[in-house]
C-alpha cells in the first residue's frame, strides 16, 4: 500500500500499467489488474483519491436484483415491497437493456448495453462481499428504489452517500492490493507514436516537477467535463482533461454533442439534489404550485428520463412559470414524505439545501433548476475499453479508457441514472481485466523519440510569460467568458444560430487564451498555473462539443435543437466523430451506431 513521494527528477518512471484518474472506473481497473498478477500498477490522480467526483455520486447503481417492488395494485409509482425469494421476478437483464436503449434514444450501442446489464448483478455483489454498506431490506438483502427511466425499481443505493461508499470501499481494496498512487499528480500530455500509446508527462503538483513516465498500457478513467457551463452539478476538478488531451495526441472524440442537463441542481449553485428525491417520491411544482410533468410525461411524472424532465422544466421556465429572483427555477417539493423518510433515505440533500440555500426541505419546498451534469460522450473505446483511432474501429495500440471520459456508448444521447455507476465501475474493471491480458501477453514496453518533457515545459512557461509584445490576457476572464457563452448558446434547448455564435466566441477565446498569463511564477502548488491548463484544456473540448452539435441537425436525447425538433434515423441513426484538424476546426467523421435489429430496431420514445 503506497502514496508515491520523492521521485527524482531526472529519472523516467516506469510501470506496466498506468491509470489516470483515481474514481470508480480507474480504481476498479488498478484493482482487477492487480489480482490478475500485473504487480507493477501506478494511478495518477490531480486529487487525493478520495476527492474522486465518483464520491458525489447520491442515488444509486442499477442492476436488476428483484429485490423489492410496487405493491399491488397501486401503479408504477405506488409504495414498494420486497419480492419473496422464489415468486416470479419483476425485473430482468432484457427489461434494465432496453430501458437503456430507450433512454439513449437508440444511439447506445447494444452490444456493450447488453454486457453491461448481464454483468450488473455480479458487480454489485462483489461491492458486497468487499463490505459496501448498502441500505437493507428488513431480511438483509440490498434495498431498491425508483429511477427516471426505468421501468422497474432497480436503483441499489446506500442512503444518498451510494458513491461515497462504493469510492472508499473500492479505493480501500486498491490499496489492499499494494496498487500505487500518484496523489496530486497531473497529467498533461499523453504520447502517442505511430498509433501506439507509449506514456504520458505528470506535473508532481506539491513540487512543480515535470515526470516523463512509461508504460505498457495507459488507461485514461478522468472523468467529465461538465465545468465548461457556468451552473454545473460538477465538482471544480471536472474541466475534461482526459478528453482534451486525448484529442491532442491525436485521438477523435465520439458524441461530444450530447451533455446530460441534471432537473435537480441547487437553483443559481448547480449542487446536486440527487435524483433519488424524485425516486422516492418527490414532486416538481412551478409557480402556481403545479404538478406540471403531467403535461409532459404523465405516465412517468417526475421520473420520466432525466432529458425530458429538464426540458419540460425550462419550458415552464421559458413561458413565465419559474420561481426565484430571476424566475429560472422550478421547486422539489418533500414535505408530503415525511421527517422520518427524508432523515432515513435522503440525508445528504436534506444537509445540502439547509447549508447552501437554508431551506429545510421537511417543511419548505427547495428552488432547483436544471443544471449541467454528464457526459454522454468522450474518447471512443469498445466494451473491453480499447480506444479506437478511427470509424474501422482501428485500435490505439496500449491506450484504454472507462468511465465518463469515455464514451463506449452505453448511453446513447441521454444516460438513465443510476447507469453512470455501474458504467464507471463494470467497465473499470473490465479495462483491468484487458490491460492485465495484454500486459501478460508480452505488450513491450514501447520507446519514447524526442523530449516530451521539455515541450510540456515550453507549454507551462507560455503561461508565466505570456505572449511577447501582447497586452496580457486574463486566465479568469476566458474561463467565465467561455461558461457564459456555453450556459447561454449550448444548454437545454439548441439552435443554428446560438450555435454559430458559440462557435465565434469560442474560437475568439482561444486567440485571447493565446496571450493568457498568470502572475504566480512559483513551482510549489502553483494552483493559478493548474487553472491555465485547465482553462486551455476546456477550450480545447468546447470547440468540438459545438461543432458537432452544429452539424447534427436533429434532436435526440440530451441534443434538443429547436430548428429541428425531430429525431431524424435516416440521416444521423450514427455516431459523430471529432478528428484534430491543425488551427482549423475539427473533422468530422461518423460510426454506425451497433443495433441489434431484429430485438431492439428503433422506435419513437414515448413516456
Amino acid at each position: 500500500m503506497s502514496y508515491i513521494t520523492g521521485i527524482a527528477h531526472n529519472e523516467a518512471i516506469t510501470h506496466d500499467i498506468l491509470v489516470v484518474g483515481a474514481g470508480l472506473a480507474g480504481s476498479w481497473a488498478a484493482l482487477a489488474a492487480s489480482k490478475q498478477g500485473v504487480n507493477n500498477i501506478g494511478v495518477l490522480s490531480k486529487l487525493h483519491p478520495l476527492r474522486s467526483h465518483s464520491g458525489a455520486a447520491q442515488g444509486g447503481i442499477a442492476a436488476a436484483l428483484n429485490n423489492v417492488r410496487p405493491v399491488a395494485g397501486t401503479g408504477p409509482r405506488g409504495p414498494l415491497e420486497a419480492v419473496p425469494p422464489g415468486e416470479e421476478p419483476p425485473d430482468s437483464w432484457e427489461l434494465h437493456m432496453f430501458d437503456t436503449i430507450k433512454g439513449s434514444d437508440w444511439l447506445g450501442d447494444q452490444d456493450a448495453i447488453e454486457i453491461m446489464v448481464k454483468e450488473a448483478p455480479e458487480i454489485i455483489y462483489e461491492y458486497e462481499r468487499m463490505g459496501c454498506v448498502f441500505s437493507r431490506l428488513k431480511d438483509g438483502r440490498i434495498a431498491q428504489r425508483r429511477f427516471g427511466g426505468h421501468t422497474v425499481p432497480r436503483a441499489n443505493y446506500a442512503a444518498d452517500y451510494t458513491g461515497h461508499v462504493l469510492l472508499h470501499t473500492i479505493h480501500e481494496q486498491a490499496l489492499r492490493q499494494g496498487v500505487s498512487f500518484y496523489s496530486e499528480w497531473y497529467c498533461l500530455d499523453l504520447i502517442v507514436e505511430d498509433n501506439v500509446c507509449r506514456g504520458l508527462v505528470a506535473l508532481d503538483i506539491l513540487t512543480g516537477k515535470l515526470h516523463l513516465m512509461r508504460a505498457r498500457a495507459v488507461l485514461f478513467a478522468t472523468g467529465g467535463y461538465g465545468r465548461a457551463w457556468k451552473i454545473t452539478s460538477n465538482a471544480a476538478a471536472n474541466t475534461g482533461d482526459g478528453v482534451a488531451i486525448a484529442y491532442n495526441a491525436g485521438v477523435p472524440l465520439m458524441d461530444m454533442e450530447f451533455v446530460q442537463f441534471h432537473p435537480t441542481g441547487l437553483y443559481g449553485k448547480g449542487i446536486l439534489m440527487s435524483e433519488a428525491c424524485r425516486g422516492e417520491g418527490g414532486y416538481l411544482l412551478n409557480s402556481q404550485g403545479e404538478r406540471f410533468m403531467e403535461r409532459y410525461a404523465a405516465d412517468k411524472m417526475e421520473l420520466a428520463p432525466r432529458d425530458l424532465v429538464s426540458r419540460s422544466e425550462q419550458r415552464e421556465i421559458d413561458e413565465g412559470r419559474g420561481v426565484g429572483a430571476d424566475r429560472q427555477g422550478v421547486f422539489l417539493d418533500l414535505r408530503h414524505l415525511g421527517a422520518e423518510k427524508i432523515m432515513q433515505r435522503l440525508p445528504q440533500v436534506h444537509e445540502l439545501a439547509r447549508d447552501f440555500t437554508g431551506v429545510d426541505i421537511i417543511t419548505d419546498p427547495v428552488a432547483i433548476q436544471p443544471t449541467a451534469h454528464y457526459s454522454m460522450g468522450g474518447i471512443p473505446a469498445g466494451a473491453d475499453c480499447q480506444v479506437i483511432a478511427d470509424a474501422n474501429n482501428t485500435p490505439v495500440v496500449g491506450f484504454y479508457a472507462a468511465g465518463e471520459c469515455a464514451c463506449i456508448s452505453v448511453h446513447g444521447a441521454n444516460r438513465l441514472g443510476t447507469n453512470s455507476l455501474l458504467d464507471a465501475s463494470l467497465f473499470g474493471r473490465r479495462a483491468g481485466l484487458a490491460m492485465a491480458e495484454f500486459i501478460k501477453g508480452g505488450a513491450a514496453l514501447p520507446p519514447i523519440s524526442g523530449d516530451p518533457v521539455a515541450r510540456n515545459q515550453a507549454r507551462l512557461a507560455s503561461y508565466t510569460n505570456g505572449a511577447p509584445g501582447k497586452e496580457a490576457e486574463s486566465v479568469a476572464a476566458v474561463a467565465a467568458a467561455l461558461k457564459e457563452t456555453m450556459t447561454r448558446n449550448v444548454g437545454v434547448f439548441r439552435d443554428g444560430e446560438r450555435l454559430q455564435i458559440a462557435q465565434n466566441e469560442v474560437q475568439a477565446l482561444q486567440e485571447r487564451f493565446d496571450r493568457a498569463q498568470i502572475m504566480d511564477k512559483g513551482s510549489r502548488f502553483n494552483t493559478e498555473l493548474l487553472a491555465a491548463i485547465e482553462t486551455e484544456h476546456l477550450l480545447t473540448f468546447s470547440e468540438v462539443i459545438v461543432a458537432s452539435a452544429l452539424a447534427r441537425t436533429e434532436s435526440r436525447g440530451a441534443h434538443y435543437r429547436t430548428d429541428y425538433t425531430k429525431r431524424d434515423d435516416v440521416q444521423w441513426l450514427k455516431h459523430t466523430l471529432a478528428h484534430k484538424n491543425g488551427a482549423d476546426a475539427p473533422r468530422l467523421d461518423y460510426k454506425d451506431v451497433t443495433i441489434f435489429w431484429d430485438r431492439y430496431p428503433p422506435q419513437e420514445r414515448k413516456y
